[in-house]
């Protein structure tokens, strides 16, 4: 069903019909019911917003450091709502200040009040509540297609429900602990906290500093900088605002700088794809999260077995190289994934091996490479024996003729390991000397919505692992280190969940595992929408933006 995006009409406020009472209602002595009315917590706690479109912005105020940025959408009008407890048969008085266009306050049943304006204009509104009341949800919302609204400073004047406030402080967290680091960014992890009611979340401080915060028991602390020693603390808060004392101090020292292929070749590299799903620029990213490597989406062929972006962009002069260029200024490198599921591949276009490898060639010499990916896929190239012996030969070749150069396939997995076609690669990499660096995983579409995706990943990640030692000779680490994993933030294309909670998960275990390459599809999609389904701009799920890269940031192998 489609949101109505016509603006409201303009004229008197409804009337709230009151329901005969036998008393005259008690008149609130003023006091803000409000949890964060100001947003000065610098985040949401305490309200829900529709959609994931709610922020906490530091500009533009009314008063104090933050205020709320509600970005109302062609269909979702962005509200972002506070439920409190109240007493029956009494008057309350709720206020805020709001800027924007067709700017709402209001109380669910009750009044509300609505401006457009350019400068913070105060809203005012009067409800009495019902004589068994004892909540009332308060709200903001804009109206759709408007664009994003402010408000700020907020006030709900009256009495307290009967449930005493909220004093008791979540108790400290325990064992702070480092899950991983590189020369920019700390993986942090602890014990959970608890409370007389719940936590609602946790603040990373380096000193005196918030530096982070998380809903979870873990985070990547990025911007970091190289060869450096910075201590750390978590606090845990509660809705009312309870904060608890700060855990003991973690000291942990930045990997020394150098940029590069990392030591060992140790890549966190989620996909990033200029033909599709309006997608962010990269530094923009980088600056936010602290990632360094994007495998960059997709090489395909043109005319027979000429690689270019997707059949149609050329690889020199155009959007990608300029890509690859903003992200190196900003200090990173790309690493190009040359096929996938769909489009006119390479390895059936080119008609012997040492086309293929020409054809590879070209890219690696465009831009100068460290690295190259094969996302090799479908029937057409991961289920076609000939095709499969053909990439092979040829990243045999290109690696031959590019001294230090690593070469990476990326292919379809079960939730025990690899499938048949999977082992088969395998199995002929080892035959034909391929000397292939990385053996990246794609754990996901298994087909079943209920799949528990950490679960899963981990199963398929160890199954890949015992099939390089068989295959191979090899040591546990020795496997380990060949191992890539990439994943699909949020919701899958068969309904699967990937949480903010089992991607930080995955991390942390390919981190103790030493395994040498996490991807995700993908940084477009790196935006919350709960419940928005499959999207190619957005998760599908409630996140902040770029959540899935910055914990992928924290891998460091």
């Amino acid at each position: 069903m489609l949101k109505r995006t016509r603006l409201p009409a303009v004229g008197a406020a409804a009337l709230l019909a009151a329901a005969a009472a036998f008393t005259a209602p008690t008149v609130a002595h003023a006091a803000n019911q409000l949890g964060n009315p100001g947003f000065e917590t610098g985040t949401l706690s305490g309200w829900s917003c529709s959609g994931g479109l709610g922020s906490v912005v530091s500009t533009p105020v009314h008063g104090g450091a933050k205020a709320l940025a509600g970005a109302a959408t062609a269909s979702d009008n962005a509200k972002c709502a506070q439920t409190v407890a109240v007493q029956p048969n009494t008057t309350y008085s709720l206020s805020g200040w709001v800027r924007g266009s067709y700017v709402y306050l209001g109380v669910t049943g009750g009044g509300s009040a609505w401006t457009s304006a350019a400068d913070y204009t105060k809203l005012s509104v009067s409800f009495t509540t019902g004589a068994t009341q004892t909540s009332a949800e308060v709200y903001l919302n804009g109206w759709y297609g408007q664009g994003t609204y402010y408000a700020d400073d907020l006030s709900l004047d009256g009495p307290g429900g009967g449930t005493p406030a909220d004093t008791q402080a979540p108790t400290t967290p325990g064992n702070l602990r480092s899950t991983g680091k590189s020369a920019t960014s700390v993986g942090l992890a602890w014990d959970a906290a608890t409370d007389n009611v719940g936590v609602t979340g946790y603040d990373v401080y380096q000193g005196a500093t918030k530096v982070a915060t998380a809903t979870g028991t873990a985070t990547t602390v990025n911007g970091l900088t190289a060869a450096t020693a910075y201590s750390f603390t978590v606090k845990a808060r509660d809705a009312a605002g309870n904060t608890s004392g700060a855990s003991a101090a973690l000291a942990v020292t930045t990997d020394p700088g150098g940029g590069g292929t990392p030591t060992g070749f140790k890549q966190a590299a989620p996909y990033l794809y200029n033909g599709w799903g309006n997608p962010p620029a990269a530094a923009t990213v980088m600056n936010a999260t602290g990632v360094k490597w994007f495998t960059l989406a997709f090489i395909l062929a043109q005319n027979g077995c000429n690689p270019t972006w997707d059949s149609q962009r050329p690889l020199l002069n155009g959007v990608d190289q300029a890509t690859i260029n903003a992200v190196r200024a900003a200090g990173g490198d790309v690493v190009p994934s040359i096929g996938g599921w769909s489009g006119n591949k390479l390895g059936p276009n080119c008609a012997t091996t040492a086309d293929l490898a020409a054809a590879y060639q070209k890219v690696i010499d465009a831009y100068g490479l460290k690295a190259i990916d094969v996302d090799i896929e479908n029937t057409d190239e991961f289920e076609n024996t000939a095709v499969q012996d053909r990439v092979l030969g040829a990243l045999k070749i290109v690696k031959q003729n590019n001294p230090g150069l690593r070469t990476i396939l990326t292919f379809g997995t079960d939730t025990t390991g690899p499938t048949y076609y999977g082992n088969r690669l395998i199995e002929q990499a080892k035959a034909l000397g391929a000397d292939i660096d990385v053996f990246t995983i794609m754990p996901f579409d298994f087909g079943n919505a209920s799949t528990d995706m950490y679960a899963a990943t981990v199963s398929a990640a160890e199954g890949l692992k015992a099939k390089l030692k068989s295959t191979f000779g090899w040591d546990d680490a020795t496997a380990y280190a060949h191992v890539g994993i990439s994943g699909m933030n949020g919701l899958s294309d068969t309904n699967e969940v990937t949480t903010v909670q089992n991607w930080t998960a995955i991390r942390d275990w390919a981190n103790s595992h030493h395994i040498a390459r996490l991807a995700f599809w993908s940084v477009n999609r790196d935006r919350g929408c709960a419940g928005g389904g499959l999207q190619e701009t957005c998760s599908g799920i409630a996140q902040n933006d770029w959540q899935f890269t910055s914990i992928t940031a924290g891998f460091t192998g």
